[in-house]
């Protein structure tokens, strides 16, 4: 642990390093810090703090540099959740009111509005549909021969489906669409389950092959994955070779998938650098959070961005958007 002054010293430091990007000097500490001694003192402990690892200095006579030791204590010292500004909170608070249509656009729209908020690269991914379960399903006549399947998944996605048969009347679709909804509501889609027999054979064929139909659909649907503000980063790395290799990551699904819930699953809500896994973003941040439904985990929203990013804001920024998208595919109003 830092005593106060060391731990003031390095809080300006990351601070205003932050905000400049430039190597940051111990007169600028002194008027930052407000730690009440000379910059002769503060240059002795800065030289203590980068003998422990917290800071470098990337040339002799320049000033220092936060290390990833450095922002994790950063980080970890961090007073509770801020707030967003009030213009930002205005904006998420805006976006959700009016929010509506499937999964798919909700996660898409919501990547775009973080990325917006933090300025860095927006990250967002669905659960799979197959961990979900079926919460409603209505079949709708198209023709005597042609029925459309649609059933909604308990995080919110739709699953559509043609299906052609033989031919069929409204009142023996409203019935097939009882037998369907007996069989899979509660159930996974894929889960081998019964049509319950209704009598009418023209009923029971409509609703196996409604099964079937769905079973596919569901097979088919993979994870939604959303990358947004990739150009964010542009500007953050000194070399060419490593915003291609930031750039490369961000294009692979499953690595960005893997990415988020591994710091989930490791308590994180910040990896820094080394602590991402991921060889490629070792100069760069993630913050993560889940999403839910009904209080059951349905995906992971994040931003990606260099190690010098606003942690405090990009925090909130996905503490208040993770909250709102919660509430909102809670409350039904997707789908």
């Amino acid at each position: 642990m830092l005593d106060e002054r060391k731990a003031a010293i390095l809080r300006a430091v990351v601070t205003r390093y932050i905000e400049t990007a430039q190597p940051v000097g111990s007169s600028q500490v002194v008027d930052a810090a407000a730690v009440g001694v000379s910059s002769a003192t503060v240059r002795n402990e800065m030289t203590m703090l980068e003998r422990e690892g917290y800071l470098t200095q990337p040339h002799t006579s320049a000033g220092r540099i936060p290390t990833e030791k450095g922002y994790r204590y950063f980080v970890d010292s961090l007073p509770g959740p801020t707030d967003l500004g009030p213009a930002q909170a205005r904006e998420v608070r805006a976006f959700f009111s009016r929010a509506h249509g499937e999964l798919e656009q909700m996660l898409k729209s919501t990547s775009r509005l973080l990325s917006r908020l933090t300025a860095t690269t927006a990250l967002v991914v669905g659960d799979a549909a197959e961990t979900a379960t079926v919460r409603s399903a209505q079949l709708v006549s198209l023709s005597a021969r042609s029925t459309l399947a649609v059933v909604v998944l308990s995080n919110g996605t739709v699953l559509k489906r043609t299906i052609e048969s033989p031919e069929v009347t409204e009142d023996q679709v409203a019935l097939a669409t009882q037998s369907v909804l007996a069989a899979l509501g509660g159930h996974q889609p894929h889960e081998p389950v019964r049509v319950p027999a209704s009598g009418d054979a023209v009923v029971d064929d409509l609703a196996d092959r409604t099964l079937i139909a769905v079973r596919a659909a569901a097979e088919e649907e993979r994870r939604h994955v959303f990358v947004e503000g990739s150009a964010n980063i542009a500007g953050a790395f000194e070399t060419v070779s490593t915003l291609r290799e930031v750039l490369g990551i961000l294009e692979q699904q499953l690595t960005v998938v893997t990415l988020l819930e591994d710091v989930l699953q490791r308590g994180l809500t910040v990896a820094i650098g080394s602590e991402t896994g991921v060889a490629p973003l070792a100069e760069c941040s993630v913050v993560v959070a889940p999403f839910m439904v009904g209080g059951e985990p349905a995906g992971t929203i994040g931003v990606l961005g260099p190690t010098r990013m606003n942690y405090a804001k990009t925090l909130a920024a996905v503490a208040m958007v993770s909250q709102r998208l919660s509430h909102t595919l809670t409350e039904g109003e997707v789908g």
